[in-house]
């Protein structure tokens, strides 16, 4: 990565431990290690964003082509962007349908309220 050799490695090492001391030294080295990892989980985030972007561009311009060209005659990679297109404005619109716990949520409210009738039968005292 920075073409650094062992003993460039072990040169800094020694010096660290030298200018540091023992007690000072696995704290700092944690410390780089921190931002390091903070750096690359950067990147990566940098990275997945710009790969999104760029996706989100190409479905653009082929929507482009398809809406001048009449959504007829189009190309597979077209019609596969309109349609991912297409499905992503269904889930957009409608996310709560097609879900797994759709049936679990469908009526919670409706068996646990209770009309004020049956509140009244149940908690009436037996005489």
């Amino acid at each position: 990565m920075f073409d650094m050799g062992f003993w460039e490695l072990l040169l800094i090492g020694v010096l660290s431990l030298v200018v540091l001391g023992p007690e000072r030294l696995p704290v700092a080295i944690r410390t780089v290690r921190d931002w390091i990892s903070s750096a690359k989980k950067f990147s990566e985030g940098v990275k997945t964003e710009l790969k999104e972007e760029l996706r989100i561009d190409e479905l653009h311009e082929n929507l482009k082509k398809a809406e001048q060209s009449d959504l007829q005659n189009l190309s597979p990679e077209v019609a596969e962007s309109l349609k991912s297109l297409k499905e992503a404005a269904e889930m957009v619109t409608r996310p709560y349908e097609n879900s797994p716990t759709k049936s679990a949520l469908a009526n919670p409210l409706a068996d646990s309220i209770k009309s004020p009738s049956s509140e009244k039968q149940e908690h009436k005292p037996n005489s």
